[in-house]
């Protein structure tokens, strides 16, 4: 059978799956066996079962519950508040004021969590309230925290780069590292709008508050040395070469249930409650790997992914014209899925042309998960949208409307880290140089 044919088959026969509302894992597996079966006389059971053993027994992977399981252990505490009476003080003399303390809140909170959902959740349950009450316009608030949630899918430690890791056999230390730098660069983005609206929109800014003395403002302070301590145990443990991730990340959740149980929040039902979130999270992303890595065996075995990329070559493709299709890809693929699986979806078919057009795997695992940032603030599927919604009973949509300038905020950061690769190279290679 021509291959084209193959592919058509392969892609309808995904959408038709996807489309009757079942799981991603499911349809994976029966798309992938779908065409074992009807395509190559190979044995599509034994296949299966040596190709799902072959993807669950990676110890890359053992850090990922660690680390959801570590962010959902910080969801039950009172890490939001700490964050908020810590930052906002000094957040009070900026262009902006407490609009800052949404982003900010949320670049910390992902620097402990890894999940955007988590994060926007976590930062917003407190953030918004207060907002509200001291008068701060609604859609701002709104978007600086549907913005700032996806944070979490890039500041280490990311679940997504740990999946992305694990799915393209790259080092998830030297992800880690890669994704700081772009991190840190969005939540400036983020911060520098938000300044500049406030100063273009004076009107619609709550009056000013009296200054905290500089003294108050470093007393208040001391409740960011928990999570400050937690991110250094955890990160800094990686950056200095004394563990790996998944120590690391078994660090942090030690560190984390110290932090709940000195803030008094850790009890017997919340420590049930975070870990049984994290293994309906864990087990949720480990059978969609285990899935998109049958899919991916079933396409080898059909020779897609190598007349893919032949085909790609041929057509002599600039990197920076295949970069613009693939995001516009993404963005659209975004709408419909949320992003750990649009990447492990993707990343068995677009490998091939990535290695081809000759970009670096490192950086493009950032330059992925950017855009996949993007997508969770695009309705119908953007998962930071069904938080916001659930927490402000706002529509989708209208939610949508208050985060679109922090969503053309990010374009903008994915053309910078593509015209400048060492936004997200230049961490590693120099740790890795020293």
């Amino acid at each position: 059978m021509d291959l084209s044919w193959i592919a058509a088959f392969l892609g309808l026969g995904m959408l038709a799956a996807l489309a009757t509302g079942i799981w991603v894992a499911v349809a994976l597996f029966a798309v992938a066996l779908a065409a074992m079966m009807a395509l190559v006389s190979v044995p599509a059971g034994s296949v299966m079962s040596t190709t799902v053993w072959g993807a669950a027994n990676s110890w890359d992977l053992t850090a990922l519950p660690m680390f959801i399981w570590m962010g959902e252990i910080l969801f039950r505490s009172r890490l939001s508040e700490d964050m908020f009476a810590g930052l906002s003080p000094w957040m009070r003399s900026l262009p902006g004021r407490l609009l800052h303390v949404n982003i900010l809140g949320c670049g910390i909170f992902a620097a402990v969590s890894g999940s955007s959902a988590a994060t926007t959740a976590t930062v917003g349950r407190m953030s918004l309230p207060e907002l509200k009450q001291r008068g701060y316009d609604e859609r701002m608030a709104i978007g600086t925290l549907a913005g700032s949630g996806t944070l979490g899918l890039l500041i280490p430690p990311s679940i997504i780069l740990i999946v992305y890791g694990a799915a393209t056999e790259q080092s998830i230390a030297r992800l880690f590292m890669a994704g700081v730098l772009p991190g840190a660069m969005l939540c400036l983005l983020f911060m520098g709008y938000v300044a500049l609206w406030a100063m273009m929109n004076k009107g619609k800014m709550p009056p000013q508050e009296a200054a905290v003395p500089f003294l108050e403002r470093v007393y208040a302070t001391r409740r960011l040395f928990p999570v400050i301590a937690l991110i250094v145990g955890v990160i800094g443990s990686i950056y200095a070469g004394l563990a790996s991730p998944t120590e690391a990340a078994a660090i942090g959740v030690m560190l984390s249930l110290l932090l709940s149980w000195m803030s008094g929040t850790l009890s017997r039902e919340s420590f049930a409650q975070a870990l049984m979130g994290a293994t309906r999270t864990s087990c949720m992303i480990a059978f969609i790997l285990a899935g998109a890595a049958f899919l991916t065996v079933a396409m080898a075995f059909t020779g897609i992914p190598r007349e893919l990329a032949a085909w790609i070559g041929s057509m002599e493709l600039s990197p920076y014209a295949l970069l613009i299709a693939l995001t516009l890809f993404f963005v659209v693929l975004g709408c419909f899925l949320d992003g750990i699986s649009v990447v492990v979806l993707t990343t068995s078919v677009i490998l091939p042309m990535v290695e081809q057009a000759g970009l670096d795997l490192i950086w493009f695992g950032i330059y992925l998960v950017l855009v996949v940032e993007m997508s969770q603030i695009t309705p119908p599927v953007g998962f930071n949208l069904f938080v916001l919604q659930g927490m402000t009973g706002r529509n989708i949509f209208t939610v949508a409307r208050m985060a679109l300038p922090f969503f053309l905020l990010m374009i903008v950061a994915v053309v910078l880290i593509v015209t400048f690769p060492g936004l997200a190279l230049w961490l590693p290679q120099t740790m890795l140089s020293n």
